[in-house]
C-alpha cells in the first residue's frame, strides 16, 4: 500500500533456489487520488506482471478467502485464476487477450444499441472472444480435473468424518458432445445475440462462470456451517500447496495473512504441520497469541511500524509495546517467518 502523502510504495526481494537468484522488483506509484500504476522488474528488467507467476509461485491464504464458499462469484473465479497462472505459462496471457476482447466486444454492444455502430462489426469480436475464451475455459476446466484429487486427500486429512469434497464449474455455456470450448463460445455468442444487442452487454463466457464447492452432489454454499466452510477452504489452499509442488519439486512460497484468528485449535493444528514441510512460510499477524504455540516456537519474528525499523527477533511470547501501526488498538504489524 501507498502510505499516506507519499508518491510511492516499493518491495524488492531476492528468491533462490537450483536454479540460481533472482531479484524482484514492485513498485506502486501513486497518479491522482483515486489512482496509480504498477511497475514490475525482473533483475532489473521490466515485465508484465503474468511474467511473476513463473518467477516466484505463491500460495496466498488471506481473511477474504473465508468467503470463498459463500461469496460472489468474482472471489472464486479471481482464486481458480490466480492458481492457473501459476500452473500454465500461457494462462495468463489469455487472461488479458479475453479481456480485451471483452472490454472492446461491449464498447460495440453499447455503440450499436445507440445506433452509432452497425452489427457487421460483430462477427470479428465475437471470434476473438471466443478464441480467447475457449483457452480460458479450457484451462480452468484441466485444473479443476487436476485439483480433484489434492483437494479430495486435503479434506479427508482436515475432515476425515465428512464426505469428499469436489469442485463444479458452473457456466452458462455448457458444451455439447465433441465441442471444443471456442465452439461452445461461438455457437452461446450467437444464441444470445438478440439479449446482449439489447442489453449491451456480453452475458456468457469465463467472465460469468463461477465455481461451486461440492460434497456428495450438493452446493456447500446451501447448508454448509462456517465451520464446514472453513475446513473447504483450508482443504482448497493445502490442495494448491501439493499441486504445485508437484509440478517440479519446488514447493511455493506461503503466504498467510492473518488467518489463523479464524481458524479452530484443530484447523490450526492442520495448517502449522504443512507449514512445517515448506522450505519457507510468511505469516502476518496483529496478535501473537493467535498463532499456535508450535509455529511461535519455529518462528523468526519482526514487528513492523509505519516510520520505525523493522524489529526482528523470535516470535515466540513477547511484550507488545504500543505503537502508531494499523489496527483500530493502535499495535503494530506482526510478520512471522517461519522455515520448515
Amino acid at each position: 500500500m501507498v502510505r499516506w502523502g507519499a508518491p510511492f510504495a516499493r518491495v524488492d526481494g531476492r528468491r533462490e533456489d537450483a536454479r540460481g537468484a533472482t531479484e524482484l522488483d514492485v513498485t506502486l506509484v501513486r497518479e491522482g487520488p483515486a489512482g496509480g500504476r504498477k511497475r514490475i522488474r525482473v533483475n532489473g528488467v521490466p515485465r508484465r506482471a503474468a511474467a511473476l507467476a513463473g518467477e516466484l509461485r505463491v500460495v496466498v491464504f488471506a481473511p477474504e478467502d473465508m468467503l470463498l464458499v459463500v461469496g460472489p462469484p468474482a472471489l472464486r473465479r479471481g482464486a481458480l485464476d490466480a492458481l492457473a497462472t501459476q500452473r500454465f505459462p500461457a494462462y495468463g496471457a489469455d487472461l488479458v487477450t479475453y479481456g480485451r476482447a471483452l472490454a472492446q466486444r461491449n464498447h460495440l454492444l453499447r455503440a450499436i444499441r445507440e445506433e452509432r455502430a452497425t452489427r457487421d462489426q460483430l462477427p470479428y469480436w465475437d471470434g476473438r472472444l471466443a478464441e480467447a475464451g475457449g483457452a480460458v475455459l479450457a484451462a480452468r476446466r484441466a485444473l479443476l480435473a487436476e485439483l480433484a484429487e489434492p483437494l479430495a486427500a486435503a479434506h479427508r486429512e482436515v475432515a476425515p468424518e465428512e464426505g469428499a469434497l469436489g469442485l463444479a464449474y458452473v457456466t452458462n455455456a455448457p458444451p455439447r458432445e465433441g465441442e471444443r470450448p471456442p465452439e461452445t463460445l461461438a455457437r452461446r455468442l450467437a444464441e444470445t445475440a438478440e439479449k446482449e444487442l439489447w442489453n449491451g452487454t456480453t452475458l456468457v463466457g469465463p467472465h460469468r462462470d463461477d465455481v461451486a464447492f461440492v460434497r456428495e452432489g450438493r452446493d456447500l454454499a446451501s447448508f454448509a456451517s462456517r465451520g464446514q466452510q472453513r475446513t473447504a477452504i483450508l482443504a482448497l489452499k493445502l490442495a494448491e500447496l501439493d499441486l504445485l509442488a508437484e509440478l517440479d519439486g519446488r514447493p511455493p512460497l506461503l503466504l498467510l495473512d492473518d488467518v489463523f484468528s479464524e481458524l479452530d485449535p484443530a484447523r490450526r493444528g492442520h495448517l502449522v504441520r504443512r507449514i512445517a514441510t515448506l522450505p519457507q512460510a510468511f505469516v502476518t499477524t496483529t496478535t501473537l497469541e493467535d498463532l499456535d504455540p508450535a509455529l511461535r516456537a519455529v518462528a523468526t519474528g519482526w514487528r513492523v511500524e509505519p516510520g520505525g525499523e523493522a524489529e526482528t527477533g523470535p516470535a515466540g511470547p513477547a511484550t507488545d509495546r504500543e505503537g502508531d501501526a494499523g489496527g483500530r488498538n493502535g499495535r503494530g504489524a506482526r510478520l512471522v517467518g517461519a522455515r520448515g
